[in-house]
């Protein structure tokens, strides 16, 4: 059984501040230094940095032999303590991270060890070298790296050999070792993730009070979106329901990043496409990393299939055993890609349920937020679309012409939703700056801050469609622009 040394450090400067991390994979017999991973992190604390350097170093050695045993050394008493299981884990930004090392080799294969700060010079370095190149708004490279050269590691013995004539390579060799520390590394999670921003000016930010035309009837269940109105907005726009339907339907749109799950592993593209969302873009590095909000539709209920109103005024139904196997899927996807921070939830039974699921599996707790709760269907709620045309006509083209109008017995109207969803956002914009949240929620309030987020009119609303359980990103910064990174993914549930 081959045996490795992971050394790992992070550091913020600032606390929190502009961060990053480095982590080396050395050879537990020969001390030759395997693989460096390093990342700019944009803006987090020391100890998510150190973590985060933790799980690089992890999986850079789970890449090399998923077999071997591996020994930590760090500098990080916290980290070192936490993960040997003699301190417990209390802040809710670790947990999920101590959680994801724990998964990468099975229990008893790997031990910990914290030395001074001198003695992880080489890790260290490396942090250092990723916080720099992300102060110039460059990725840091493997090829890059003089960590090895002070550590006196494989780089330091190549250097030396060159000019004693003790170890010899040629051009070729050595390129190929180059090009294999590159992919070793970019496989361990080392290639940095600053991913552009959508677009290079803000999108306009809509006030608390902005007003939110009718989305297609609504949640969730959802009311049919085969009215007059609705076919409509869809004649107008053939070119984009064509679109739609080319990409999948329901499915809807994806980022590059997700579309490249059609040409490399699943997993690996659950991967990239959560580094994407979680990385903080093309602002300055004093404007730090965003907001990002994951939006994560709940799973079915028995009234999904059925295409019923189902808002905030009604029976409050639990998921299904559908929607229950929907959740599981999603956390195991989360889990996989590690970003998540916090969950937040919308105080209704079927997304609570939902998040109940996931939080578990990423170990953290959920926080209940009456702003992400659907809107209030009045006397409609369990009824399907035919039903309130049949029952309620005068109600529904009043409903469906005006986002003021309200569902019959004094439901929500769209206007009041667009408002509560707005100052929510900025509630928790202000709460969760620079860290990456799941919200689950209902399809209005998702679909309003997609429409938000875009700045786009009331009608874009009638061209999007949330599966049950499907993803959709938003992340929000600090000068107040916002960009939309993912809509409606599902590849999780296949």
């Amino acid at each position: 059984m081959r045996e490795f040394v992971v050394e790992a450090d992070g550091g913020s400067r600032g606390n929190p501040g502009p961060a990053g991390y480095g982590a080396v994979v050395l050879d537990a017999a020969s001390g030759e230094s395997l693989v460096e991973a390093a990342e700019y992190l944009g803006v987090v604390t020391n100890n998510v940095a150190e973590y985060r350097g933790l799980l690089a170093g992890l999986r850079a050695a789970r890449e090399l032999d998923p077999d071997a045993r591996v020994h930590v050394r760090m500098d990080s008493k916290l980290v070192v303590e936490q993960m040997s299981g003699r301190w417990k884990i209390k802040h809710p930004d670790m947990k999920p991270l101590a959680a994801e090392a724990a998964r990468i080799f099975p229990p008893g294969r790997v031990t910990y060890e914290w030395i001074p700060r001198a003695e992880n010079k080489h890790a260290d370095r490396l942090a250092n070298e990723a916080m720099d190149a992300g102060a110039r708004g460059e990725r840091w490279s493997p090829a890059d790296s003089t960590a090895e050269l002070d550590a006196g590691g494989a780089a330091g013995r190549r250097a030396r050999g060159a000019r004693t004539g003790d170890e010899r390579e040629t051009g070729a060799a050595a390129d190929e070792r180059a090009a294999e520390a590159v992919r070793a590394g970019a496989g361990a999670g080392g290639t940095p993730s600053l991913s552009a921003r959508a677009g290079t000016e803000s999108a306009p930010r809509a006030g608390a009070g902005e007003r939110v035309g009718p989305t297609a009837p609504a949640d969730d269940e959802d009311a049919p979106s085969t009215s007059a109105r609705a076919d409509a907005e869809r004649a107008r726009t053939g070119a984009v329901a064509d679109a739609a339907r080319a990409g999948g339907g329901a499915e809807g749109s994806r980022t590059g990043a997700v579309a490249e799950s059609s040409r490399a592993g699943a997993g690996e593209a659950d991967v990239r496409a959560a580094r994407t969302v979680a990385s903080p873009g093309w602002g300055p590095p004093d404007m730090g990393a965003p907001a990002t909000f994951v939006l994560l539709r709940h799973g079915e209920t028995p009234l999904t299939p059925q295409k019923r109103f189902s808002g905030s005024g009604g029976s409050d139904p639990s998921l299904s055993s559908v929607g229950r196997e929907q959740a599981e899927r999603v956390a195991a996807s989360l889990a996989r890609r590690g970003t998540i921070q916090a969950v937040v939830a919308s105080p209704l039974a079927r997304t609570r349920e939902t998040a109940g699921i996931v939080a578990a599996r990423l170990g953290l707790e959920v926080t209940v937020e009456e702003g992400l709760r659907e809107t209030d269907f009045g006397a409609w709620e369990g009824l399907t679309f035919g039903e309130v045309r049949e029952r309620y006509p005068a109600d529904l083209d009043a409903w469906l012409a005006s986002p003021d109008a309200r569902p019959t017995g004094g439901g929500e109207s769209f206007a009041a939703t667009g408002a509560r969803v707005a100052a929510t956002r900025d509630k928790l914009v202000s709460a969760y700056a620079g860290r990456t949240v799941l919200l689950v929620s209902h399809v209005t309030p998702i679909k309003t801050f997609l429409r938000l987020a875009l700045g786009a009119p009331p009608e874009s609303l009638f061209r999007m469609e949330l599966s049950a359980a499907s993803l959709s990103v938003v992340a929000h910064y600090a000068d107040g622009g916002a960009s939309v990174r993912l809509f409606n993914e599902t590849s999780h549930l296949r």
